[in-house]
């Protein structure tokens, strides 16, 4: 073992404020991170948990969250020319006024109600997924109970995270754009962070008025009979539409949104400032502790130099002390994020935490500790053979 892996092993008490620093700083930032990342997947749930194995939309589109995804209808028939497609549907969706009638008579006019206090309405958006058994539309962790209570004529489901927005929970009955629907089911893992959304039949839509009748659709959920040929199939559509559409496999499209949340400014700008102060608490409070603890252990270094061993090697000792705390700051910076996901899913809050993302903050708190540990490589200085006789 080395002798910087066992001191830092023998006298952890004294490098626990460069990890905790470390650590600390990571946390910062991986969560924030991860916080907006979640939002996004939030926003694509229905799409990436959806049984479709390609979705087509517009070619200038970037991803779902930017750029135009909705395409003519005309390309349903086309994209079936394709001998592995099984079933083409568009996602559909709309929005409109959501409101409780819990002690409110739907019969009675605005103003009575007014008088009575009735809950304000809330804006909220529409989805929908198709009840047929199999449809490509519907997410592949909504249960058989969900779907067969969700194709009963004006029902909508809600993710638990609105429940208290909207004021309803399972079992009641709301105003959607004036027309009374039932809550059937509470989703989880549809996280509603800045818009509530329902989740409703196609028939359903259609019937309250707004199901997309027009030449253009929403993007296209295409089910093949092998998803292990998705790749295969996206590239044989695009080659196939000419340039007319984009055809992305889930998998390239989930990435895609993911991406997309970094390219928002105000999104860059937070995560950036969060970056930028870990990095200087992780700098400021490493470099001292590290300062502190060469200090507390000089006259071992002065020894060390009395034997002969030259201010390289003690150098190189500081700096391998730096590494490895910079390593178990790592450790425990993605162990009290894990815990803090743990806490926020409880609460229905998603901190998406890609492996990219860990290896990019693990990276940088190393780098910092080895900054930190370049700073205090001045204190060997003090480290003279001769304050040994003192």
């Amino acid at each position: 073992m080395s002798l910087a892996l066992s001191t830092l092993l023998y006298e952890w008490r004294r490098y626990m404020a460069a990890v905790m620093a470390l650590a600390l700083s990571g946390l910062l930032v991986l969560a924030m991170t991860g916080v907006f990342i979640g939002i996004g997947k939030g926003f694509t749930a229905t799409i990436e948990r959806s049984s479709a194995d390609i979705i087509i939309m517009q070619p200038g589109a970037k991803s779902l969250i930017g750029g135009p995804s909705g395409v003519p209808r005309r390309f349903i028939p086309l994209a079936y020319r394709n001998p592995a497609v099984v079933e083409v549907q568009p996602l559909d969706g709309a929005g409109g006024s959501f409101q409780s009638v819990k002690n409110v008579d739907p019969t009675m006019s605005q103003a009575d109600r007014a008088k009575m206090g009735a809950p304000r309405q809330e804006f909220v958006q529409t989805s929908i997924i198709d009840t047929t058994p199999g449809a490509v539309t519907i997410p592949t962790d909504y249960s058989q109970e969900l779907v067969d209570a969700l194709r009963q004529p004006y029902t909508v489901a809600i993710d638990e995270t609105a429940t208290r927005k909207l004021g309803v929970k399972l079992g009641d009955r709301a105003l959607y754009n004036g027309q009374t629907v039932t809550v059937v089911g509470i989703t989880r893992g549809y996280p509603n962070m800045m818009q509530a959304t329902i989740i409703m039949s196609r028939d359903t839509l259609r019937m309250v008025g707004q199901a997309d009748t027009g030449p253009r659709v929403g993007p296209l959920m295409v089910k093949l009979n092998d998803p292990s040929q998705a790749e295969r199939v996206a590239a044989e559509l695009n080659e196939q539409g000419d340039g007319q559409w984009k055809a992305w496999t889930r998998q390239e499209l989930a990435d895609a949104n993911a991406g997309a949340m970094f390219e928002e400014g105000i999104l860059v700008i937070i995560i950036g400032g969060c970056v930028v102060l870990g990095t200087i608490i992780g700098v400021a409070i490493t470099w001292q502790t590290l300062r502190g603890a060469i200090m507390a252990n000089i006259k071992e270094f002065a020894s060390l130099r009395a034997l002969g061993v030259g201010m390289g090697s003690l150098q190189w000792i500081v700096m391998e002390l730096s590494f490895w705390v910079g390593c178990v700051g790592v450790i425990a910076a993605i162990l009290l994020t894990l815990l803090l996901q743990a806490l926020a899913l409880m609460g229905a809050v998603i901190i998406a935490l890609p492996l990219i993302l860990l290896i990019i903050v693990g990276g940088g708190l190393i780098v910092i500790a080895m900054l930190s540990g370049l700073l205090s490589l001045g204190i060997l200085k003090n480290s003279q053979p001769a304050d040994l006789l003192r």
